[in-house]
């Protein structure tokens, strides 16, 4: 692995116009599908094989007129005042006329009033789904009522679901991140550089996402999750590249061999930590969800590229900059004169830990570069304390999870402001919340005869369920072979209670004869999307952890280093569901976050931060042990090559853990909900799996371990291939003569 890569840093380096030529014309080309081929996003959640799944499409087939999306208009009288049909009626005949709709039903004549006469509610039905709903269908629907007078008038329902959209916020992130880049390199060379890097892969990552997308629906958080991983895994894996280049020029080694070497070894690291992170999202097929899947795929593919881009397009890029990724003072400089001493110290000698390989000596005297030295070394002094309280308060921190409720969100949780929100608040107040939450039970019986009769039987039963508050009239096809039962709960549809209510209903109705009757709408459908992520949740965490082992294992041949990553990746989940869960369903600090309304998790978030923090994590993991598995294979005693480890690669891991924190949290500005929260999860699971788990935990327990750290049974050392992220081999074969130099120095 090392070998070749080597090869290829070097060929993109000597290369290094046609490879940069080469990526911007595949930007432009990819650029140009997208603008050609690009389709709309949903925000519709499928969920095949589930009974509200299965009504929905049933619906399509045989009662089309009512199964295309709905809006509802809510109007309010001034308080102590009562509406008159002679307001109303303007309002359902200027509904009627939007382009789409079918039908707007007369409040007085549904009797949809409420029992002050203040309030009334007006059904809407439209012709297509909600997501077919055209942008300019939308904003009619929303005018309506503009011009009424003495009433007041808000839109809501299915069809006002509100578009994601990446805005202004975000780029908070990637001007933190800069800074963080500035600060880390010393030189606005270097930072502008891994910068631009990043953006050209996410551009290319995304241009192709866009250009897939009118074949291939995608919700639209889905090309949000895509730019939020493949821009942060962008800057770190540049980062991480071009770090270890910039260590080989401050060695002396000429600038197209300092960029093969780090290539053969940083980049080893790279290709691993983003086959995790690809592997991880695209690991989310296992769980059947197509919507799931797809949002899987699309992160996994912009991470993939970004792999591609640093592995490439860097070293050409590093070809053009050379020496001037220094910083200016390194620059003018004699060459080793800085970052040799202590890494000739730990590669020399027999890594005992004194002298050079303690890393004191060289450029590692700065402040700057004997941080992570010191660090490592005051955690080795501490390691017992500190294993303790960083087990134990991580331990704290996952409590609340245990009162975690997953739902899809709904327009209580959508900004204040909004339409959808005003309507869903006005609807409360008038009528009570589940008005907000309607059920749809679908009798389909094979004539007229038996269809009403089971239709009449259904509608006794559901009103004696618990949590109803009251069942329509059926309507029936013109067949007569399908009747609708709009249900009505007494909860809204992300309440407990609600969610009891669809089970009862379901056990209720399962023992009539004559036709099949099944409960969907959207309430129920995001309960049943909910309750099949989490019964999917333990198999794919167990198939992350098994994975985790497996890929460490081969990667740094040890059995007990897989097991520790593992167990260090369950206690960042951990914290991460509890932090999380505080904040965005039990409301505390909910305001630092910007969120109006707190509620349950979106029910998806749960299994999708598991396989972003598992790939998150692993990369952590492979730079920083990857470094002291480097320096122990060539002969830095074990204690020692953990600090090295530390000294050498915590500073690039600090920094990478602030830029992915910074630009997850850019999303936490935004106004939707899912973004909102799946940003500030990442955030947080990012900052809790660096600096506590990696940064402390880690070197902590391989100082315990000591060299079994490094163990592999022999059944185990003959059966795995030796993949070399750790460049012995590149080592052995391109370095003897700067091994000779470095000891004549110590």
């Amino acid at each position: 692995m090392a070998t070749l890569l080597h090869r290829l840093g070097r060929f993109s380096f000597r290369r290094r116009g046609r490879v940069v030529a080469l990526w911007l014309l595949l930007l432009a080309l990819l650029g140009g599908a997208a603008a050609l081929f690009s389709g709309p996003t949903t925000d519709q959640f499928k969920m095949p094989g589930t009974e509200s799944q299965r009504a929905m499409d049933s619906l399509k087939k045989e009662f089309p007129q009512a199964s295309g999306g709905t809006g509802s208009i809510v109007i309010a009288a001034p308080k102590g005042e009562k509406l008159k049909p002679a307001q109303v009626a303007p309002v359902v005949e200027e509904a009627a006329h939007v382009d789409g709709v079918t039908a707007a039903v007369d409040p007085f004549k549904a009797r949809s009033i409420s029992p002050d006469g203040r309030y009334a509610l007006v059904q809407v039905q439209f012709d297509t789904g909600a997501q077919e709903v055209t942008d300019a269908q939308r904003a009619d629907f929303e005018k309506v009522g503009a011009d009424a007078r003495g009433i007041r008038v808000e839109h809501g329902g299915e069809v006002m679901t509100s578009k994601v959209e990446v805005g202004s916020t975000e780029v908070l992130g990637v001007l933190v991140a800069a800074v963080v880049l500035v600060i880390t390199f010393g030189s606005l060379v270097a930072a502008g550089m891994t910068l631009l890097n990043a953006l050209i892969g996410v551009g290319a990552g995304m241009a192709g996402l866009y250009a897939l997308s009118s074949a291939v629906e995608l919700t639209s958080t889905a090309p949000i999750l895509a730019l939020m991983l493949g821009l942060a895994v962008g800057i770190d894996y540049s980062l991480f590249i071009t770090s270890r280049y910039r260590h080989f020029l401050t060695e002396g080694v000429e600038p197209e061999e300092a960029a093969g070497r780090a290539a053969g070894t940083a980049g080893s690291a790279v290709v691993f930590a983003g086959a995790t992170v690809v592997i991880a999202l695209a690991g989310l097929g296992v769980v059947g969800i197509p919507f799931l899947t797809v949002m899987g795929l699309a992160a996994a593919g912009t991470v993939a590229v970004a792999v591609l881009v640093a592995l490439t397009l860097l070293p050409a890029v590093l070809g053009f900059v050379g020496h001037r990724v220094l910083p200016r003072k390194q620059r003018n400089a004699e060459p080793n004169g800085s970052g040799s001493g202590s890494e000739s110290g730990s590669r020399s000698g027999n890594g005992n830990g004194n002298s050079n390989g303690s890393g004191n000596s060289g450029s590692e005297s700065s402040s700057k570069e004997a941080f992570g030295f010191r660090w490592g070394r005051a955690v080795l002094r501490a390691r017992i304390p500190l294993l303790l309280v960083g087990v134990v308060g991580l331990g704290a921190l996952a409590l609340p999870t245990q009162d975690m409720r997953l739902a899809l969100p709904d327009a209580s949780t959508a900004a204040t402001d909004s339409p959808a929100r005003k309507a869903y608040d006005l609807t409360s107040e008038g009528f009570g919340e589940g008005f907000n939450g309607r059920l749809l039970a679908v009798v389909s019986g094979d004539d007229a005869t038996s269809t009403g009769a089971a239709a009449k039987q259904a509608i006794a039963k559901i009103k004696s369920v618990d949590g109803v508050l009251a069942v329509a009239p059926p309507q029936f096809n013109k067949e007569k072979t399908t009747a609708l039962l709009a249900v009505i709960p007494k909860d809204g549809p992300t309440a407990a209670t609600t969610e009891d209510a669809v089970h009862d209903i379901r056990d209720q109705v399962a023992g009539i004869k004559g036709a099949d009757i099944s409960l969907t709408g959207m309430t129920a459908l995001g309960i049943d999307v909910s309750e099949q992520l989490a019964d999917a949740l333990p198999v794919y965490l167990l198939l992350v952890v098994g994975l985790s082992i497996l890929l460490l294992m081969l990667v740094f041949r040890s059995l007990l280093v897989p097991l520790k990553a593992a167990l260090g990746f369950l206690l960042t989940v951990g914290a991460t569901f509890g932090i999380t869960v505080a904040v965005f369903q039990q409301g505390h600090l909910a305001g630092l976050v910007g969120l109006d309304t707190s509620g349950p998790l979106v029910s998806f978030l749960p299994i999708l931060l598991i396989g972003i923090l598992f790939g998150l994590a692993m990369d952590y993991e492979v730079f920083l042990v990857s470094r002291m598995r480097e320096d122990f294979v060539h002969g830095a005693e074990a204690s020692q090559a953990t600090v090295n480890g530390m000294g050498y690669n915590g500073r690039v891991v600090t920094a990478a853990a602030l830029i992915m924190a910074s630009v997850f949290g850019g999303f936490v500005f935004m106004e939707d909900p899912i973004i909102k929260s799946i940003g500030f999860a990442l955030a947080v699971g990012v900052l809790v799996d660096a600096f506590i788990v990696r940064m402390t935990l880690v070197p902590a327990v391989m100082s315990l371990l000591g060299r079994a750290a490094w163990w592999l049974p022999r059944p185990l050392q003959r059966a795995l291939p030796n993949l070399d992220i750790e460049g012995e081999k590149l080592q052995e074969r391109t370095v003897p003569a700067q091994r000779e130099r470095e000891d004549v120095r110590v």
